[in-house]
């Protein structure tokens, strides 16, 4: 079994206002922080010799965590491509064009 990589935490851009938004920075951050506590619980279960139920529980959700992480680094590589490509903020169409 090859050593896990620990986790990196993505830091928050504070000097910006969001305006309660949950920019793609902040999902990052939000994201980042559950992986390194997920990693930690993993280790904890792992060293205890904890529930096997929970430590596989726990591995699962660390694995959605990290797919989760790499779809949204996907999506903000692509809006930020489409900014400087055309100067425009990319917007989602709601139901019916709106």
């Amino acid at each position: 079994m090859t050593p896990a990589r620990e986790p990196e935490l993505v830091s928050r851009d504070e000097s910006q206002d969001d305006y309660d938004l949950l920019t793609y920075r902040e999902v990052a951050a939000r994201l980042s922080e559950e992986i390194v506590a997920e990693s930690q619980r993993i280790a904890e279960f792992e060293a205890s010799g904890g529930d096997p139920k929970a430590l596989e529980e726990s591995k699962r959700r660390l694995a959605s965590l990290q797919a989760s992480k790499v779809r949204y680094e996907q999506h903000a590589k692509t809006a930020d491509v489409f900014m400087q490509r055309f100067g425009l903020q990319p917007r989602i169409s709601g139901p019916r064009g709106q």
